[in-house]
């Protein structure tokens, strides 16, 4: 039987100014190395802080290995770093060392000093002195070294230059691969996270458009282009299901579509690339989600889920 690490059911968050998630439902295995992506104020933080019980939903649910977020089971099992990073800076970094040995019980000091060591961060540094890229390592070795089932990133490499950004995902990735860990990253960088991730969760204005393995999502759709600057080419795709199109500037029309059938002859065919799903996706809004089998959840589950608003 599946495991989940995140699952979420009619799951929406109410401000003052309206709503900043809205029947949001899906489901993360356990395991994945999960991208989640969106637009500025597409509701991602709002996603992340419900899953840590920072904010408590206004409508549905959301579970963390099946409890709630606010249980002591989910909260030892999570773990979430923001893009702030909240340190205290005039801790010497083996304060904050010992800080998360006290807080945590299952707390692992050899991995934490081993992230440490590894990016020559001094131990008795204040935090406050250090550059953001040992800061950040700091961050990390209190996330991991917590030993979470699941970690939760909002975005905290952002401040990064790109060579300490390649250190820290690749630490990361292989602290995930080794310890089994269910990763979800929130992040604009979207070439890192290309050939990192394989699970995918795109929100935009709130909801849910495409979740799912990448591969999979990515078979769904084929980047197609005209043979030539013909006009009527276009009305060739009728009947598939068209993301985002345009014209070359030698006038070719081009598209990425989810095929329903055989693609007209003539026409170039590839599968895309994880930017160009992004980037269409995020650029339309009249297109039918697409969530795969994996990470669907039941409608009849959706539609009784408690409404707490």
């Amino acid at each position: 039987m599946t495991e989940y690490a995140l699952e979420a059911v009619g799951l929406g968050r109410r401000y003052r100014r309206g709503w900043a998630l809205r029947d949001c439902s899906f489901r993360l295995p356990a395991g994945r190395i999960c991208a989640l992506v969106g637009p500025n104020g597409a509701g991602k933080t709002t996603l992340l802080s419900l899953a840590t019980d920072l904010l408590t939903p206004s409508t549905g649910m959301i579970s963390v290995f099946g409890d709630a977020p606010a249980s002591a089971a989910a909260r030892r099992r999570t773990a979430f770093l923001s893009q702030d990073k909240a340190l205290y800076k005039r801790f010497r970094v083996e304060e904050i060392l010992r800080m998360g040995r006290e807080l945590n019980p299952s707390w692992d000091q050899a991995r934490a000093e081993r992230i440490i060591t590894e990016g020559d961060v001094p131990l008795s540094a204040r935090v406050g002195t250090l550059s953001g890229g040992q800061r950040t390592r700091v961050a990390f070795a209190l996330t991991l070294s917590k030993r979470p089932e699941l970690v939760l990133l909002d975005e905290p490499m952002a401040d990064l230059d790109p060579l300490v950004r390649r250190q820290m995902t690749e630490m990361l990735l292989h602290d995930a691969a080794q310890n089994g860990t269910t990763v979800v990253m929130s992040s604009h960088m979207i070439a890192e996270l290309e050939g990192a991730c394989d699970y995918l969760v795109l929100v935009r204005d709130g909801t849910v458009r495409v979740a799912g393995e990448i591969d999979a999502i990515s078979d769904a759709h084929r980047l197609v282009s005209a043979p030539d600057a013909d006009s009527s080419r276009e009305s060739e795709l009728t009947g598939h299901e068209v993301v985002e199109s345009r014209r070359t500037p030698d006038g070719r029309f081009t598209a990425l579509v989810r095929p329903r059938g055989p693609l007209p002859r003539g026409w170039q065919v590839g599968p895309p690339g994880l930017e160009d799903l992004l980037l269409a996706h995020l650029r339309t809004t009249d297109v039918p989600p697409l969530i795969t089998a994996t990470a669907s959840v039941d409608t009849a589950a959706a539609r009784s889920a408690e409404v707490t608003a």
